[in-house]
């Protein structure tokens, strides 16, 4: 049983160090976050509804989420196959591809649920 705890909490250690790693490595994810930051402000500072908030914080778990996958795959390739290659672009800009329609969702979302405020 403390064997189990043990390795429950370990992989919590594990994914703070990722965000950790996430944060400081990565410029795409450190602007995401200061935007998330402040879309939640501003919907703090709206009052929001609850259903909101739902869509809301969905749609920013999932850019980042998103933001984690792209970086994974990116690092994963280039230390695979660190010389430049057609085929490897070619899943780079897919895993890219994922991020950028996370973030258009996200815009649309926010710009759903913020305009009616003003």
């Amino acid at each position: 049983m403390k064997k189990n705890i043990k390795k429950f909490f370990c992989s919590f250690v594990c994914a703070i160090r990722g965000i950790k790693t996430m944060y400081v490595r990565e410029q795409s994810f450190r602007i995401q976050t200061v935007i998330a930051i402040i879309v939640i402000g501003l919907a703090l500072y709206l009052g929001i509804a609850g259903f909101e908030w739902l869509l809301i914080l969905t749609i920013i778990g999932a850019v980042l989420s998103f933001e984690v996958f792209n970086s994974t795959v990116e690092k994963m390739l280039d230390f695979i196959h660190p010389e430049d290659d057609s085929k490897i672009k070619v899943i780079k800009d897919i895993s890219a591809a994922a991020v950028f329609i996370a973030s258009l969702m996200a815009i649309i979302i926010g710009l759903i649920i913020f305009i009616p405020y003003f």
